[in-house]
């Protein structure tokens, strides 16, 4: 027989859990643990767990969250135009949301299932129950109504996950995101000097240019204490560029940083930029199997410019990853043209959407589009033709 079992805490997961993910960080218990003890405020956890004959044969990550105009929408001063269009899309979009995956990572990290045990289908009917009894239980304990529910980031060719008709099925709607931006490492590359030398004359002295550029500032990396010490400073930077997004879902607590470095420990590298002992920028990464994983950064914008510490860092993340000999490097969706001028390649994605007034839900897909109006931007190709 084929159930599911709703888990309020990562401490109370079934002991097999980390043996049925053990390919993805993001689904592992000590990343779950961390990112509960520093989850954003209007966000929490909860876990699903899907078995057969008592074995567990599936997970799914589920993050309850409560969204609101000030937390979407971080600019104070708008035009009226502007305004009346940010409340139209709040109607549609704020209240209590359950997202299948994860809000502060992109990637489909949210579900995984043993394919040998059970079809996608079925799979996905339990993960679907379990939200509606998730819904009725917010809806008991805190008098909240669930207004919309996602299924969070698929790549366009995932033929396993990505099935669009066992979505439509349940009445989601699919919507395009910004695509994932990836850096594929080539396996002959040892150091960063392989990387320069394929790429043509203009990216190479951009890149020279910009190492020259960071003069004195250097990158070190900080240890479990000195994050800790630089705890405030890290939350205070990472602001700076979190706040002048035009449009957000949460807010990281002043722990969060910590919080991974103390569970993940070394799968979690942060990096400072110093300058005259003071930090004024860093990048944080997560290693996870071949893949490394590029996470929050912030700096002080008198530097980003004149500095060009934002083109330094994806340097830097590059050669980790050619030193450490990772596969791919998932710059995610944000500043493509810029990761797209080192090397990175956009993947397509999309998510699942439903809202539950259906008067609403039919009006999801075009509002959501407005919202999230596809980004012109040119495509580079820094390299040197084969």
């Amino acid at each position: 027989m084929k159930t599911y079992k709703i888990y309020n805490s990562s401490e109370t997961l079934p002991k097999s859990w980390d043996a049925l993910t053990s390919h993805d960080i993001f689904l592992q218990k000590k990343y779950l643990i961390a990112l509960e003890k520093g989850t954003p405020e209007n966000i929490q956890l909860y876990f699903v767990g899907v078995f057969f004959d008592e074995v567990l044969i599936g997970v799914a990550v589920v993050q309850h969250v409560k969204l609101y105009l000030e937390d979407m929408f971080r600019k104070s001063e708008v035009s009226c135009i502007k305004e009346a269009f940010q409340k139209m899309v709040s109607k549609v979009l704020k209240g209590n949301v359950l997202v299948v995956g994860n809000l502060t990572h992109t990637g489909q990290h949210g579900m995984f299932f043993n394919e040998k045990k059970i079809s996608y289908a079925s799979y996905s009917d339990l993960v679907m129950e379990a939200l509606n009894a998730l819904k009725i239980r917010i809806k008991a304990n805190h008098n909240k109504t669930v207004r919309l529910m996602i299924f969070k980031d698929f790549f366009t060719d995932d033929i396993l996950y990505n099935q669009t008709s066992v979505f439509q099925k349940h009445k989601l709607h699919q919507v395009s995101v910004q695509p994932n931006m990836i850096f594929k490492v080539p396996s002959h590359w040892g150091n960063i000097n392989d990387y320069t030398s394929e790429l043509k004359k203009k990216y190479r002295d951009r890149y020279k240019r910009a190492r020259k550029k960071l003069g004195k500032i250097a990158c070190v990396e900080l240890d479990l204490k000195a994050v800790e010490s630089y705890n405030k400073t890290l939350h205070k930077l990472y602001l700076n560029v979190s706040n002048n997004a035009k449009f957000n879902s949460f807010r990281l607590p002043e722990n969060h940083f910590l919080s991974l470095k103390q569970n993940l420990k070394d799968d979690f590298k942060v990096y400072g930029y110093f300058l005259d002992q003071e930090l004024v920028g860093f990048y944080t990464l997560i290693l996870n199997g071949k893949h490394l994983e590029t996470y929050f950064l912030g700096y002080d914008s008198k530097h980003q410019y004149s500095n060009q510490v934002y083109l330094n860092m994806l340097y830097a993340m590059l050669n980790f990853a050619i030193e450490y000999q990772f596969t791919h490097i998932v710059y995610a969706r944000t500043a493509m043209a810029i990761k797209s001028s080192v090397g990175a390649k956009p993947l397509a994605m999309v998510m699942y959407m439903k809202h539950t007034n259906p008067y609403w839900n039919w009006l999801l897909k075009p509002v959501f589009k407005l919202m999230n109006p596809k980004q012109e931007w040119e495509e580079r190709h820094p390299f040197k033709d084969v």
